[in-house]
């Protein structure tokens, strides 16, 4: 039975554990097909999961897993990592995921002291995936126009992200 928490655990974590399975297998297709694979063994596995406990740590052991079984499918293939190398891989990347969830509180934080243009600009380019046409378009903007806004938007974000860690 999906109980609603393990779902929201499930969902708000599929773009950590899409940059674990991408940094194990370096392909942006194999990395999408790794991950509906692992999505579907962690439903499979959800009553074995105990709420409470690490999903991340959780749910990148069974990519790993994945990951292997990917890589002995895909044996015929010119360039195959070996297994000691994609346990490698797999523990620079979770060490990784540490920095990668802290800059993204740290980019949620700075997001919310951007001014609401700049916000609305940056979320129909990035969450949303809108061209800059698009944009443009929608807004009633010309393109080189939304291309400055989102220009200045991205420096803000990084200037404070980059201040934010200076403090700490």
């Amino acid at each position: 039975m999906r109980t609603p928490e393990f779902m929201q655990l499930l969902t708000s974590n599929q773009s950590r554990l899409y940059a674990y399975i991408l940094s194990l297998v370096f392909d942006s297709d194999q990395a999408d097909d790794v991950l509906q694979k692992t999505n579907i063994v962690l439903w499979e596995k959800e009553e074995q999961f105990e709420l409470g406990s690490n999903f991340i740590a959780w749910s990148f052991r069974i990519a790993y897993f994945q990951v292997l079984a990917q890589r002995k499918q895909k044996q015929r293939e010119r360039m195959v990592f070996d297994d000691d190398l994609i346990g490698q891989l797999a523990q620079v990347a979770s060490q990784c995921d540490d920095t990668f969830e802290h800059r993204q509180k740290l980019m949620r934080r700075c997001l919310e002291k951007l001014n609401d243009r700049q916000r609305e600009y940056i979320n129909r380019r990035y969450s949303c995936g809108a061209t800059v046409a698009k944009i443009a378009d929608e807004m009633g903007n010309s393109v080189g126009a939304v291309k400055q806004i989102l220009f200045r938007a991205r420096v803000s974000l990084i200037q404070c992200v980059n201040a934010i860690e200076a403090s700490q």
